[in-house]
């Protein structure tokens, strides 16, 4: 079977607009949750979100082009694109590189902005690019256009899985010679009134509105919901042997993954599916003794509850070292697999992992190493990733290092 490795990473939140400043800020257990900006929000019980502030589109983008594409778009290039430069790429076989990308909702800041030119203005005021700014695989299809990738150009849109799922995509895409290689992109950017206010109808967001920095608090037992984050991240993954023959530098081989579904409810998630996602990636990597798992710990009661207990559930007295980087930026939803993908890589090359912030009072039921307010220094040589998405949709990764 071909070995497939990560060769580029790229990355776009709250807390940095690129991989470097955010990886280190991350791991200084900065946070980037703020009072929302964007829009109005005096009517919503949720006010604050990670939010990107300080983005310029034309800086990845010909400023022609900036309204054809909307913000989850434009999050997606700039990730991309940083990837493709450190995977140091000086030529390459178009017809052989796909593309895979994610994101949980897509344009939604289109949706809703063209919903009520629609309703106010009629529907001849819509814009021409509406329909192609808000499809999620538009994503990949201008990603492709950038780089002049024409190998498939494939989808995943499995909510907070997505960019899991776009990864797993990839390797399985490289293995049976599909493509030699594959950028990957995971991009969201639903940070608008009716995101929002949707996720709060279901009453999952924190509504810490006076306590920003410390509403996202995954594990603690005063969590109150999760907090909206935005942004993206980007892997460029290539067959090794190619890797290897052009002198890459490879941050990591995917040597496990794994997907299942709930089929138990449409929102609250089951830790059995948890259980049977983590479990085929780990035997799909033939058991190894992994150093680090960044966990989906979202900050809702119920994930945080069932992820802790499918991780003893299947390392028994053998618990690997655990963190969710969600206190830091928020959850970036269909974008969150992809970034923190690159959050696990980064902290495998720097043997440096990311902190829990956040954690204040002991939950019970949570009762692991989650690496609580400091970041650890710890060599590490095998990394879990995991995501778990509504409709009870889940994956996990595996990556070690070569």
């Amino acid at each position: 079977m071909r070995r497939v490795v990560v060769t580029g990473l790229g990355m776009i939140n709250s807390v940095g607009l690129n991989k470097e400043s955010s990886f280190k800020a991350i791991v200084e257990g900065k946070c980037g949750i703020k009072r929302i900006s964007s829009f109005d929000t005096t009517n919503h019980s949720a006010k604050i979100a990670g939010e990107i502030t300080d983005f310029d589109p034309k800086t990845v983008m010909n400023p022609k082009d900036v309204k054809k594409a909307d913000r989850f778009i434009q999050f997606g290039l700039s990730a991309a694109s940083e990837a493709m430069v450190d995977a140091q790429l000086d030529t390459y076989d178009g017809e052989r590189f796909g593309v895979c990308s994610a994101s949980g909702i897509g344009g939604l800041i289109a949706i809703e902005k063209n919903s009520l030119i629609c309703a106010e203005r009629g529907p001849r005021r819509i814009s021409p690019f509406f329909i192609p700014s808000a499809l999620v695989n538009m994503l990949g299809g201008m990603v492709a256009i950038a780089h002049g990738l024409k190998g498939p150009n494939l989808s995943s849109v499995t909510a907070c899985a997505a960019g899991t799922h776009a990864i797993s995509q990839a390797f399985k895409t490289i293995v049976v010679g599909g493509a030699d290689k594959v950028l990957v992109v995971g991009a969201e950017a639903a940070i608008c009134a009716v995101g929002v206010g949707g996720f709060s109808s279901m009453k999952a967001l924190s509504t810490r509105n006076d306590e920003p920095q410390l509403a996202s608090r995954p594990f603690d037992k005063e969590r109150d919901g999760f907090v909206m984050g935005e942004g993206a991240g980007a892997l460029v993954l290539e067959d090794y042997d190619d890797a290897i023959k052009r002198g890459a530098h490879i941050y990591g081989e995917i040597i496990g993954f794994g997907e299942s579904g709930d089929a138990y409810h449409i929102t609250t998630p089951d830790p059995d599916g948890a259980f049977r996602a983590m479990k085929s990636a780990y035997e799909m990597a033939n058991r190894p003794k992994v150093d680090y798992i960044n966990a989906h710990g979202t900050s809702t009661a119920t994930n945080d509850r069932n992820e802790t207990a499918a991780i003893k559930k299947l390392f028994g007295n053998h618990i690997p070292l655990v963190s969710s980087t969600k206190g830091q930026i928020g959850h970036c939803l269909g974008a969150a697999g992809a970034i923190e993908a690159v959050i696990s890589l980064m902290a495998m090359r720097d043997k440096i992992l990311p902190p829990t912030i956040n954690q204040i009072s002991p939950d019970p039921e949570c009762d692991l190493d989650y690496i609580a307010n400091r970041a650890r220094t710890q060599d590490v040589d095998v990394v879990m990733s995991n995501s778990f998405g509504f409709g009870g949709t889940n994956g996990s990764l595996i990556f070690r290092r070569v």
